[in-house]
């Protein structure tokens, strides 16, 4: 009898995506393995009407999924990572973390090119604390509105002229073959991404040895490096809650440069840092630059947050 391997999906056509993808390298990998999925439904996906940062932020892609996990319902879980919380719970493990895709957030619009080409009071829809906080930053006569639901909901509200532009996650464009409505790249110096954006992660019960050394073939070594170094700097400025926060990982010449940005909700404060070591520092690096922003001003901007 062949041995199965149930994972776990969110019913989007990006999770599908997602899931789907792991599931072929999982079956190439082990051709005896029987791969299935089984979608279930989370509280991020019930609840559309209401801005990410009012019900909890980041855990609300994550739970249900966790528990059907815990429970044996699944063998595993993938998740674009910058949707999940920095502490798991236990008996769960980030067991492989792919190669990172485009880390960029991608401006999208009919009628401007750019973030600079938006005229004053312009619409410009995102589900992202971190993007308005940024957005505004550099454009604080914009109007950011916030923009629930699934790509292709955005996309459409975008194209019945609810927004001038929208600005989403570069990676999950492309995904889905929907690269070319991308109009342009905001740089890092621009809009720092989020913890892991472009990566997805593969969760699994840390003490299924089988489903382990399947998963882990699949892991980067560049992108754990980059994201272990970014999930350090996130666990030690807030935990798991939205909060205007951007951090970058890259490698730059064989060293881990690591990029983060705190700002207040309206732009107008900022807290920004560097640092870079090597690759088996990156737990050190992500404290260091966090301790480093918080003692800066990042603390006080937080703590007025709540």
């Amino acid at each position: 009898m062949k041995p199965k391997i149930i994972i776990g999906t969110r019913g989007s056509k990006l999770a599908l995506w997602q899931a789907n993808y792991i599931a072929e390298c999982l079956r190439r990998m082990n051709p005896e393995a029987l791969v299935e999925l089984k979608h279930i439904v989370t509280t991020g996906d019930k609840i559309l009407d209401v801005p990410l940062a009012q019900i909890g932020g980041k855990g609300l892609f994550t739970k249900e999924l966790e528990v059907a996990m815990l429970s044996g319902e699944i063998d595993l879980a993938v998740h674009s990572l910058k949707d999940m919380p920095t502490e798991l719970p236990a008996g769960l493990t980030l067991a492989a973390t792919t190669a990172r895709m485009d880390p960029h957030d991608a401006f999208v619009s009919q009628k401007y090119t750019n973030l600079a080409d938006l005229p004053p009071g312009a619409i410009v829809g995102t589900s992202s604390l971190r993007r308005k906080a940024q957005l505004l930053r550099l454009r604080p006569d914009l109007n950011i509105v916030s923009l629930r639901g699934n790509l292709d909901t955005r996309l459409r509200k975008l194209d019945e002229g609810q927004f001038d532009a929208i600005v989403l996650a570069a990676a999950g464009l492309r995904r889905l073959g929907w690269g070319d409505r991308i109009t342009s790249l905001l740089s890092p110096n621009e809009c720092l991404p989020a913890v892991g954006q472009g990566v997805l992660a593969i969760e699994t019960r840390s003490d299924d040895a089988t489903i382990l050394a399947m998963v882990a073939r699949l892991d980067d070594s560049e992108a754990r490096v980059c994201v272990t170094a970014e999930r350090k700097f996130l666990a030690v400025v807030q935990g798991g809650c939205q909060v205007p926060v951007g951090v970058f990982g890259r490698m730059d010449g064989g060293q881990l440069v690591l990029t983060a940005r705190i700002l207040s909700l309206d732009g107008v404060r900022c807290v920004e840092g560097k640092v870079a070591g090597t690759p088996a520092e990156a737990e050190m690096l992500g404290d260091t630059l966090a301790s480093r922003l918080l003692a800066a001003g990042g603390g006080e901007i937080l703590a007025e947050l709540g």
